[in-house]
């Protein structure tokens, strides 16, 4: 990318621009959000305060517990409780623990963050390498290599994720012995989850990349390189793969935006103590204030993994780059 002098800064401010302006779309959005997520809570059937107590306690310690969880308010006056909350930075409290939401989201973020991480860390090579191989072979006589992948990322695409992950914990786990088969700590407690949530975005990566690159390879500007005798290695990296990297990045950003909302299959298999297995027990219990957190949080989380997706979009294409005025 070219950017030098006046352009850089004007280019900069554009950026800017386009960043506070998504950041301030983000508050009516919350506000949408909050309000459809509380109003499905309120309409489940089922009472957490009997979730809580019991359905043998007396009522009358039903109805001091309902008066002191502010559940036998009206909805209007429930949820702009809530969003008096939501302004002072509080998401409340956990109607079983009695633990600051926040607080326990954000003991439990850095291990979910972790886990993505690391299930990037083996997809996003693996998949670009399997979809840039399938791609190549598809012009070869011989189109074994090709099938051979197409049929791995279909099998990694439509196989459930909690098969996978009881199949690989039996194996690892249960007959070789070399990972355990759930809690939270070092790598070895990391490496079957992260393998598990790596298997669906691995194919997914696989098949975007693959269709991408068959695509640029018609290009005229493909055939014009080769006819100027550039490398094959050359013409792969810097003419085919510059190219493909929009919808590859794309698919990154997505996925990892959702790992971050907390793999709720994965980590409650595993028992990882993450964001995902704390919205599980969140619904299990019908602890409302820790369904509307991790709501709350996966949203924001969400917006700024696809903002920064749509900033990278600008150094990497110039067609889509934010309009600056020629000056």
């Amino acid at each position: 990318m070219k950017i030098c002098g006046g352009k850089f800064f004007k280019g900069g401010f554009a950026i800017k621009g386009y960043i506070l302006k998504r950041l301030i779309l983000l508050v009516p959005l919350m506000f949408a959000i909050t309000l459809f997520a509380f109003f499905l809570l309120k309409a489940l059937p089922g009472d957490p305060v009997l979730g809580l107590v019991g359905e043998r306690a007396s009522p009358e310690i039903i109805e001091s517990i309902r008066k002191e969880m502010g559940t036998d308010k009206g909805f209007v006056s429930q949820y702009i409780g809530y969003l008096k909350l939501l302004l002072k930075g509080d998401l409340g409290r956990s109607y079983y623990t009695n633990r600051d939401v926040l607080t326990d989201i954000s003991l439990k973020f850095p291990n979910t963050m972790m886990l993505a991480f690391a299930a990037m860390l083996v997809s996003v090579p693996l998949g670009i390498a399997l979809g840039f191989l399938s791609a190549l072979s598809a012009n070869r006589r011989s189109r074994f290599l090709e099938k051979l992948i197409d049929t791995i990322s279909i099998s990694g695409l439509s196989i459930p994720v909690f098969w996978s992950a009881i199949i690989i914990m039996m194996i690892f786990s249960l007959k070789l012995k070399l990972f355990p088969p759930s809690g939270t700590g070092d790598i070895r407690f990391l490496v079957l989850p992260a393998v598990v949530l790596a298997i669906p975005a691995t194919a997914t990566l696989a098949r975007v990349t693959k269709t991408t690159v068959i695509d640029i390879l018609k290009m005229p500007y493909i055939t014009t390189a080769r006819s100027k005798g550039l490398s094959l290695t050359r013409i792969n990296l810097i003419h085919v793969l510059r190219n493909a990297i929009i919808p590859i990045v794309t698919i990154i950003g997505l996925d990892f935006g959702s790992y971050l909302n907390g793999a709720v299959v994965t980590e409650t298999i595993f028992g990882w103590d993450g964001l995902g297995r704390f919205t599980m027990e969140g619904i299990i219990k019908r602890d409302y204030p820790v369904i509307m957190g991790c709501i709350i949080v996966g949203t924001v989380v969400f917006v700024i993994v696809n903002l920064i997706t749509d900033v990278i979009y600008q150094y990497l294409d110039p067609r889509i780059r934010l309009n600056v005025k020629k000056g």
